[in-house]
């Protein structure tokens, strides 16, 4: 009796298994999708919260106040913490407003600045200072809530890499020869082994012992859906690290891509 091979690339048992497979990593996706709106939801509350009891604190200040300086004092407080409130809505409302799933051509800046602000709060907390250096660079086909979602999680891992503090840098660059755009987020913490580099984007596997005080991670979730939707948009995402001096995630994006309605 001779037993021939299963042909991987055709026949109808190859693409019940791609089915399955392209079933699994939208569901990996949506997972990640889940857990990054629980993020923005926890972070935002706390936030608002933090904002409302300075309304409250200067408000009362200014009523006891009689020396009319020191009421406008109060009053300008109020006024600037209206303000921030304002700009946080404003990007939870982009965030809202990016929940489609269809590529469109954006400018990657304003999505960048608008994760930033949503935790910016976080990142004081943790004594960590985020810079930012921006060049000038093409608007590219992306979804803008997936490409929002990998970035919360680069800068969350960023955090939990620098336990005492430190420093994160995000940059935009281009590269017009390759037709890319390149968004990196760059920390100075722990950094990763070199035998577990190879590995980071398996999914379920980590490289932390489970969440910190904050709740967050040790799913070995988030970096395996990155990647899933990084390749969605036809792009490229790259690791380096050296332990004890930190680690680089590079984002690339092309400017241009394959027709394609939607992404995974």
């Amino acid at each position: 009796m001779t037993i021939e091979p299963m042909d991987w690339n055709n026949g109808p048992e190859a693409a019940a298994l791609r089915a399955e497979i392209e079933s699994l990593r939208q569901q990996l996706v949506i997972t990640q999708r889940l857990s990054a709106l629980g993020e923005l939801t926890s972070t935002t509350a706390h936030e608002f919260n933090n904002i409302l009891m300075t309304v409250m604190n200067y408000a009362r200040m200014g009523l006891r106040q009689k020396d009319p300086a020191a009421r406008e004092r109060a009053f300008q407080r109020i006024i600037e913490a209206a303000d921030r409130a304002a700009a946080i809505t404003g990007s939870i409302l982009g965030v809202a407003r990016n929940r489609g799933q269809r590529f469109e051509t954006a400018s990657l800046e304003p999505l960048v600045r608008g994760v930033l602000l949503l935790l910016e709060k976080e990142m004081q907390k943790y004594r960590i200072a985020v810079e930012t250096d921006f060049q000038p660079v093409p608007e590219v086909p992306v979804v803008a809530s997936q490409i929002q979602q990998v970035l919360l999680n680069l800068l969350i891992n960023a955090r939990q890499a620098m336990s005492e503090g430190g420093r994160i840098i995000v940059r935009l660059r281009s590269d017009p020869e390759t037709g890319f755009v390149d968004l990196t987020v760059r920390d100075f913490g722990v950094g990763i082994p070199a035998e577990r580099l190879p590995r980071i984007f398996e999914n379920g596997f980590s490289t932390k012992s489970g969440p910190d005080e904050s709740g967050r991670g040790g799913a070995g979730v988030g970096l395996s859906a990155c990647r899933a939707i990084v390749d969605a948009h036809h792009g490229r995402i790259r690791v380096d690290s050296t332990p004890g001096s930190g680690t680089a995630f590079t984002i690339r994006l092309p400017v241009r891509r394959e027709p394609r309605s939607d992404a995974a």
